[in-house]
């Protein structure tokens, strides 16, 4: 490891008598990009806080070396005092650097902030991106970001992991979203009961890695005393048992993918069953060239679905385009301008939207879930004790008549669910469902969904959480249309991208031109250098040889029982094709650049 530029050493921090740190240490590395993970509550933003210099530990060392920068985006940004959100960007560069305002106009564009808008009135979507434009503004040593994709859309998370792919310096993240830090992660840190664990390796190695330690730990805890050991215990499972069930539920996941494609393909009437509970009628919703407009702006236009028993539908999109307004018209809480909408029979629907409107803050935890049942909560024609129930939405029992207000935000979030998913319902509706919630959270709503009997209509920006749970996405693009396509979020982007390659014409390529650049006449100081030359000379046959494989990938998945034979071969496949999609454009794009230089030497 390389030497730290800052270093946390002996960190003691309480609560009142709880501990939240314990004698812990921390290094970052001048090239470290550190995801750190842990549970809500488990003391992540304040450790990040501590980090960041703003929280002054109790006890303890933190050390920045001499000359380094440090940015923090917090989880809630806070711009009160500032006239405009341009005001409040630039407010985030270095003393000696005020003036170089362009800098906030590239990052505007780019996050496309409203500059000039009143901070007091921005949403929190408009909020967020410009804490990010803020806090990237001045090019720190060090990046600290708490949540970055919370209230961003799909297209602005993928803008930011671009960026910070890109990045020269270190971070340190904290984010539920799997996708996003399996791409930028290099070692994980983990905060678990007040203390710190390292992994040097990106996140996608994690979960099996956390695992292995709780295993090993439960073994050391049979020698230590009887709480100790139940807590671990407690820990282990849960975490072992999940990760089984869910091996379970994705192999079930493809082979409802599989029957939904058929519905997308032929629109035909197969519906699927589900065991367990009040069933709503076969046809939940069924949708005829619906359209809306909004304030002069089309939303999307002639648009027909029909939502069997049993389907998971996810909504993607970016902020703005009418994801929530379409979700309302398929439900009949909206008018569509034009177009029918028929709900089918026996509906129970069930809204969730994490507003917590809810949740009392003099309410014990054990109250919210139960309601006026006592101890005894009533779920899938089940009757569970309370305390059963608490205990499988990760509540240790000891926290019955803890009070609502007592929780921090993720819990609260658990909590939210928890209360909800006791309600009967055979339609669950979730508009943003996964903001704030930490990784164990969001395994067990997957499992909750997962063995859902009824049909779920999703709205999200999280690709990972749609991949692992939804049947098709229906999609709106921001050009007044809305498509349904088979499959998560990576289903969608690759049908997409066959989609609108089939609609294009072949690009010409350049060959010829290239071909003859090795015996073009060159006349000194006026030359490409050796490097740049030799790349321009074999780029072509790299081009020719990604573009072979882009046919030969797109004819196996162009295979119509591909999918059915081996979805989890399909999904490799797919994500492969982006992948040389990708690389191909970055070789083509590189190319030009050279032919332009060349010919500009030239001149």
């Amino acid at each position: 490891m390389a030497p730290p530029i800052l270093s946390l050493r002996s960190i003691m921090l309480h609560w009142g008598s709880n501990p939240v740190l314990d004698n812990l240490e921390m290094h970052i590395g001048a090239t470290d990009r550190l995801c750190l993970i842990g549970r809500n509550g488990a003391g992540k933003s304040t450790l990040l806080k501590v980090v960041a210099g703003i929280i002054q530990a109790d006890g303890g060392e933190r050390w920045v070396q001499p000359g380094t920068s440090v940015a923090y985006l917090p989880q809630e940004p806070d711009a009160s005092g500032y006239a405009t959100l341009k005001d409040y960007i630039v407010g985030g560069l270095p003393g000696d650097e005020q003036d170089q305002t362009y800098r906030a106009d590239i990052l505007i564009e780019d996050l496309q902030v409203v500059g000039d808008a009143d901070p007091s009135t921005a949403s929190g979507g408009e909020l967020r991106r410009a804490a990010l434009a803020r806090t990237l503004i001045g090019e720190p040593d060090l990046l600290l970001l708490d949540e970055p994709t919370n209230h961003l859309d799909v297209a602005t998370i993928e803008w930011l992991e671009g960026y910070l792919k890109n990045w020269q310096g270190a971070m340190v993240l904290i984010s539920h979203d799997r996708k996003f830090l399996n791409t930028l992660s290099s070692a994980c840190i983990w905060l678990d009961r007040g203390i710190i664990r390292r992994m040097d390796d990106s996140f996608d190695k994690f979960e099996g890695w956390q695992e292995k330690v709780l295993e090993n730990e439960a073994l050391e805890a049979k020698k230590l005393d009887k709480l100790i050991k139940e807590e671990t215990r407690w820990s282990v499972e849960g975490i072992s048992a999940r990760r089984t069930r869910n091996q379970g539920r994705l192999r079930r996941l493809y082979a409802l993918r599989e029957d939904r494609a058929s519905q997308v393909k032929d629109k035909g009437s197969v519906s699927i069953s589900m065991s367990g509970g009040e069933k709503s009628g076969a046809r939940v919703i069924e949708a005829k060239g619906i359209s809306k407009a909004y304030d002069g702006r089309q939303l999307f236009s002639d648009f027909s679905v029909k939502i069997n028993r049993g389907d998971r539908v996810g909504f993607i999109g970016p902020n703005g385009v009418g994801k929530s307004t379409l979700l309302n018209i398929l439900t009949g809480r909206t008018e569509p301008d034009a177009g029918s909408v028929r709900l089918g029979s026996n509906l129970q629907p069930l809204f969730i939207d994490q507003k917590r409107s809810d949740l009392k803050d003099d309410m014990t935890v054990k109250e919210a879930m139960a309601g006026n049942a006592g101890d005894w909560v009533h779920i899938g024609g089940e009757t569970k004790h309370v305390m059963t129930y608490m205990k499988e939405f990760l509540f240790d029992p000891s926290v019955a008549n803890t009070p609502v207000s007592a929780l921090s935000g993720g819990e609260r979030n658990r909590l939210l669910l928890a209360a909800n998913f006791a309600k009967p319902s055979n339609l669950l509706v979730l508009d943003e469902p996964t903001n704030d919630l930490d990784m164990d959270t969001l395994d067990l709503l997957q499992e909750v969904l997962s063995d859902y009997d009824g049909t779920i209509l999703l709205v999200s920006h999280d690709r990972d959480f749609l991949d692992r749970l939804v049947t098709s996405s229906i999609v709106l693009e921001g050009d007044g249309t809305a498509t349904e396509y088979a499959g998560g979020y990576s289903d969608y982007r690759v049908q997409k991208a066959l989609s609108d390659k089939a609609a294009a014409p072949e690009p010409v390529r350049q060959s010829a031109k290239v071909t003859s650049i090795k015996d073009a006449p060159q006349k000194k100081a006026t030359k490409l250098s050796y490097k740049d030359q030799r790349e321009l000379d074999t780029l072509p046959a790299e081009v020719e040889a990604l573009s072979m494989q882009i046919s030969q990938t797109e004819a196996e998945l162009a295979d119509p029982d591909f999918y059915g034979r081996d979805p989890v071969g399909f999904d490799k496949k797919s994500k492969h094709l982006v992948t040389l999609q990708e690389t191909l454009d970055a070789k083509e794009m590189r190319w030009l650049e050279l032919e332009e230089q060349k010919e500009n030497l030239a001149k």
